[in-house]
């Protein structure tokens, strides 16, 4: 915010002095009544009667210069402040002339005419501070402007980081949804291929077995009786192999 401060216009109001005999002085003190009022354009008027008497008038050009700034129209006002620039550097004013200068080049970003206009106010005015500090936002604009802006540049790095992650973001979502897709897909064949076998077991006539839950008692204990007699036969080998071992150590 320090040098947004700064570039505000500090404008040294040039009234009435330097008017050469052939200024309509009345016109220019009228116009200096007005713009101490805050009345812009009206002074305007005034300035500019006074400039159809004398055009090369430098109170009345400096004075207009001021209103237009005031109205924003820094393109004219800057024109009107070129009108008198021979006569600027021999002027009892030409500190505050260069000032204002450098404030209309501020307001038009031309950071280069800014820079000149003010350090020809601190050639006058080494102590001028307002001025140090004009010039050295100008500087810091200019080297942002031809560098390509080192905010400029961490905005974009932030940019294409931002777009780096959409982009990954997307792939790993297109990834994930690929997979998704692909398991439904194995799913839906592996019911599609059951489906056709059991199309297939019917049609050779191959029925499921159904059986009664009489039949499945009786296959229950046909199971049963079996696995006792092997266990049987398991048990009766087991005693023989006994005897066979008391035989062999008795004798």
């Amino acid at each position: 915010m320090r040098y947004l401060r700064c570039i505000i216009p500090a404008l040294a109001l040039f009234l009435s002095v330097a008017a050469s005999a052939q200024t309509d002085k009345r016109e220019v003190r009228r116009g200096n009544r007005e713009f101490r009022r805050g009345e812009y354009q009206e002074a305007d008027i005034s300035y500019r009667k006074a400039l159809v008497k004398d055009s090369t008038s430098f109170a009345a050009n400096y004075n207009l210069a001021n209103t237009l700034y005031r109205q924003e129209n820094i393109q004219e006002a800057t024109a009107r402040l070129q009108k008198i620039a021979g006569a600027a550097p021999v002027s009892p004013h030409a500190a505050d002339y260069y000032f204002n200068l450098g404030d209309c080049a501020l307001a038009a970003q031309d950071w280069q005419g800014a820079i000149q206009a003010f350090m020809q106010v601190l050639l006058r005015h080494p102590d001028d501070m307002e001025a140090k500090e004009n010039l050295a936002y100008a500087k810091l604009m200019q080297q942002d402007q031809e560098g390509g802006g080192g905010q400029n540049d961490q905005n974009q790095n932030q940019d294409q980081n931002q777009q780096d992650q959409n982009q990954d973001q997307n792939q790993n979502q297109n990834q994930d949804q690929n997979q998704d897709q692909n398991q439904q897909n194995q799913d839906q064949n592996q019911q599609n291929q059951d489906q056709q076998n059991q199309n297939q077991n019917q049609q050779n006539g191959q029925q499921p077995v159904k059986i009664s839950p009489q039949q499945a008692q009786q296959m229950l204990q046909a199971i049963q009786a079996k696995e006792k007699e092997t266990q049987d036969k398991v048990q009766k080998a087991e005693a023989a192999a006994a005897k066979a071992r008391q035989k062999e150590k008795n004798w």
